[in-house]
């Protein structure tokens, strides 16, 4: 069963890109009876493998700001043992209506992005075969003779700002972060969406490692005997994911992803207020 989950969720990372991870936690929930905690842990370990894949898929292109990854990466690591701390001190049902409330926000996005333009679909595939056209967004600047981001003190608070909330949120709730540093890239900086999505996921590979072991210095168990299985078919998975992108078109996957995700939203919601079997 774990192979057999781990399978569909690396199938979900190999069409949506590091996105896909935020189903990783329902799957193991409703597949093995995990807490979300027990099933955050797996998330973020599963998470921070297939995120350093496609990294060093998109590294190749040269896509990656690396530096602004690191730092994001950097300070989401410092501040992810906030949100396991958080998390490990919330009622398991609270928890689970945040999560719905996330799972829910990301769903509408991706819906009312499924109609916009097919670059700016890439964000769920995280696909990373060509540049294309930079944002509009004037907070930031590139140098035109390096392509390089032009660093100032607003341009790196913000980026610690970014980092910082996803930091928080994949020690909350165990999902990588991704829906929020690429938006949040994508409006400040003139950066493009191919750019933003490889960068982001640079920084997800970081965060999610960090907060992975935050959680085992915190006394949270890692599930190995487990774990290890369904990484190892989320690998498979992403690999069949990966496969199967170029022949489905960008704003079918992204309404198709959006109804399931928010399907699993109202499915949590329910169990979290009214307990099956109960």
């Amino acid at each position: 069963m774990i192979v057999l989950i781990g399978i569909v969720v690396g199938i979900l990372l190999g069409l949506t890109g590091a996105g896909g991870s935020v189903l990783a936690v329902p799957l193991l929930m409703a597949g093995l009876g995990w807490s979300i905690t027990q099933a955050a842990s797996t998330s973020l370990l599963a998470v921070s493998v297939a995120a350093t894949v496609r990294t060093a898929l998109a590294w190749k292109h040269a896509y990656v700001r690396y530096r602004a990854a690191s730092l994001m990466g950097v300070v989401g690591m410092l501040v992810s043992p906030l949100g396991v701390y958080a998390a490990d001190r919330s009622q398991p049902a609270a928890l689970q209506l945040i999560f719905c409330a996330v799972l829910a926000f990301v769903a509408m996005r991706m819906y009312l992005q499924s109609g916009a333009a097919r670059e700016d679909s890439a964000v769920v595939r995280a696909a990373v075969s060509g540049e294309g056209r930079a944002s509009t967004a004037t907070f930031g600047a590139v140098d035109p003779a390096t392509g390089r981001l032009v660093w100032t003190l607003p341009v790196a608070s913000l980026l610690c700002v970014i980092g910082a909330a996803a930091g928080f949120l994949s020690g909350f709730l165990g999902v990588g972060g991704g829906f929020v540093i690429v938006p949040a890239l994508r409006a400040s900086l003139p950066l493009s969406m191919h750019s933003a999505v490889a960068t982001s996921l640079m920084t997800i590979a970081l965060i999610s490692q960090g907060a992975f072991f935050s959680g085992l210095m915190q006394g949270r168990h890692a599930q190995w005997l487990t774990a290890l299985p369904f990484v190892g078919g989320a690998i498979v998975g992403m690999y069949l994911g990966r496969i199967a992108t170029p022949h489905i078109a960008g704003h079918r996957l992204q309404k198709g992803f959006a109804v399931l995700a928010a399907v699993v939203a109202v499915l949590m919601a329910s169990h979290a207020l009214h307990p099956w079997g109960s």
